[in-house]
């Protein structure tokens, strides 16, 4: 009979989607409550259909079997609970397995019911008093998960959550479906003279709650769902074409199977493109969705904008979650599909979208996804690879846009500088000749200003003129070594113990050292000032010195001069490195910025780090390969 093929059918994909489940169970919360739930249901099939595949005989096993529903009832409230994350207390999970296990253990111990010959169905089962509470028990379960479902449906709608709101939407369809095929069964045991055509559809209550839960997340659950689908609709048209046989004005088994055969194999086509659709919605890509996409990732300006905007408009296109990643490699633990553009050829595959100026996308992670899906994200990768190229274009023309204002303001700078130089040199001799006959603290305070516009006019000639590296393999830890021999009270920490070779021009590693001790030379000059008041704690007096110390990473050596002096002042801390930006009085505010300029032409960097209980501290970071 009809009905018996499709149950057995629903049996078998039922225990099929328990174990996908299974499969996928540390990247679904609640998955293995509702594969259990999944393996209840199939046991309930199976008592439905015991006595008419193993004949009345069997019925008491058929009421034992039934008598499970109840605790499957149970299994459903509590995979709600868990999957929706509503919080109910122990002891709300505790009432709902008592209510189900009591009536499951009622129900076993006292027989639920009898069976009875339907001309349709077969044998079926009648309920009596027993079976009566107990299908109270495991319906007031139900009705309590589908209101877990609603009121989790409710709060995604809310809080905007779209992927949780079509989730938790197709389980609670799933479930609405579910009790409409029920109503086949009540339809025979009232003994309406209506055929119970309600259990045809239940194929179709398992596979929409498994694709409810795994739709947006595992992309193999996906194909899963796709074949399964595929497979009920070609059985239910194999089935309606054995129905409209006996209207045929021949009769033939040979020609009804014929008939059936054809069918099924002309519409396998058309039926798997619905499923296709149905599983992965908008497979096609049209002039018009390349446009919109074009021009949705007009606005990044960075890598990272675009990746983000390109994930969330390939994951809203396709409804499944996907990762972008722009020149960077894809993450090989990820469980989510990832679309990988990347600068350079891997190679070309079925998989890979170049786009202009040598950017390529690659799919990762999507081996199990359907022809549509895959194509529109092949498509989506050549727009995404196109505007990577873009971007890539406009950071190399802003780069060079600034590199041209530095040089055409350095070169300002430096005619300024060399005209400033040229013309204040006959100036100082003058006024220091002049002061030749002046009483000596008077000539002691001319020198120092003298000695300070000096040093101004050196720092911004420096600064402003162009020069290149010449670097050679030289001893960090000698060189601080060496420089720290100026300086009159400072440590020198483990790091500097051992031998840091590196590619540097010896020469601006010797001045980047000078200015930085000599920066905290001031400081701790500074600090030894203020504890010479009386009014000022002596606590300074034992931490006023520096502090040097050196540590080796993978790629680079770091370098960390760190004094006890005032500290930088937070109003010069985000331009520290600019020029005339100075934490000492009477300094030039260049040497800093000479260091820092030193610091990119090797390739490395300095910043302004926290290293307690140091009041400052520069660290310098050389790296390993030669830059210049």
């Amino acid at each position: 009979m009809l009905i018996h093929a499709v149950l057995g059918f629903a049996l078998l994909e039922t225990l099929v989607l328990a174990a996908v489940l299974l499969a996928f169970a540390d990247r679904v919360a609640g998955a293995r409550l509702l594969s259990a739930f999944l393996v209840g249901i199939s046991v309930w099939m199976v008592g439905n259909e015991l006595p008419n595949w193993l004949g009345p005989q069997t019925e008491r096993v058929m009421m034992f079997l039934l008598s499970t529903a109840p605790f499957t009832s149970v299994l459903f409230f509590h995979f709600c609970v868990v999957f929706c994350r509503v919080n109910i207390g122990r002891a709300g999970l505790a009432a709902a397995y008592a209510l189900g296990g009591g009536a499951t253990l009622a129900a076993m111990v006292m027989v639920p019911g009898h069976i009875e010959q339907h001309p349709d169905i077969g044998w079926i089962a009648v309920a009596d008093t027993v079976g009566w509470v107990a299908s109270m028990a495991w319906v007031v379960l139900g009705i309590g998960g589908v209101s877990v479902l609603l009121h989790a449906l409710l709060r995604a709608r809310r809080e905007g959550d779209g992927q949780k709101f079509r989730q938790i939407a197709a389980v609670t369809a799933s479930c609405l479906w579910g009790m409409l095929c029920l109503t086949g069964y009540g339809i025979a045991v009232l003994g309406w003279p209506v055929y119970p055509f309600p259990l045809l559809g239940l194929p179709l209550y398992s596979l929409i709650l498994v694709y409810g839960i795994l739709r947006y997340g595992v992309f193999v659950a996906n194909a899963w769902a796709r074949r399964a689908l595929v497979w009920a609709l070609l059985l239910a048209l194999g089935a309606g074409v054995v129905a409209l046989t006996p209207l045929l004005p021949f009769e033939s088994r040979w020609l009804g199977g014929l008939a059936v055969a054809a069918s099924v194999l002309a519409l396998n086509g058309p039926v798997r493109r619905v499923a296709e659709r149905l599983v992965y919605p908008g497979g096609r890509v049209s002039i018009a969705d390349l446009s919109a996409w074009r021009s949705a990732l007009l606005p990044a300006e960075t890598p990272l904008a675009l990746a983000q905007q390109a994930a969330a408009l390939l994951s809203h296109r396709i409804g499944t979650q996907v990762e972008v990643h722009i020149g960077e490699p894809p993450q090989p633990a990820s469980s989510t599909p990832q679309l990988v553009c990347i600068r350079g050829s891997n190679g070309s595959s079925s998989n890979d979208s170049s786009g202009d100026n040598g950017w390529h996308a690659t799919l990762q992670g999507w081996d199990a996804a359907p022809p549509g899906p895959r194509h529109v994200a092949e498509l989506f990768g050549t727009v995404v690879a196109e505007a990577a190229a873009r971007v890539e274009q406009a950071q190399h023309a802003a780069a060079r846009e600034r590199d041209r204002q530095l040089q055409a303001r350095l070169a300002e700078l430096g005619t300024l500088a060399a005209t400033v130089a040229h013309d204040i040199r006959n100036p100082l001799n003058i006024i220091s000749m002049a002061v030749a006959a002046a009483p000596g603290d008077t000539r002691r305070e001319v020198a120092e200003q003298v000695a300070r516009i000096s040093n101004l006019t050196h720092d911004l000639l420096d600064f402003a003129k162009p020069w290149k590296l010449s670097p050679s393999t030289i001893d960090l830890a000698t060189h601080v070594r060496n420089a720290a021999l100026r300086l009159p009270d400072v440590s020198l920490g483990a790091g500097l113990d051992q031998p840091l070779l590196l590619q540097a021009d010896p020469r601006r590693v010797d001045q980047v050292l000078t200015n930085l001790f000599e920066n905290a030379r001031i400081a701790t000059s500074i600090a030894d000032d203020a504890t010479d008041d009386p009014a000022t704690p002596s606590k300074a007096a034992t931490h006023s010195h520096v502090h040097i110390d050196a540590e080796r990473t993978a790629d680079a050596v770091l370098l960390h001069v760190c004094d006890a002096g005032p500290g930088v002042p937070v109003e010069i801390r985000s331009r520290l490195f600019e020029p005339f930006a100075s934490r000492s009085p009477g300094g030039t505010g260049l040497g800093l910025a000479i260091v820092a300029r030193i610091m990119a032409a090797h390739g490395g960097s300095v910043v302004l780090t926290e290293r307690p209980p140091w009041s400052t501290c520069f660290t310098l970071r050389f790296p390993l390969t030669t830059s210049s």
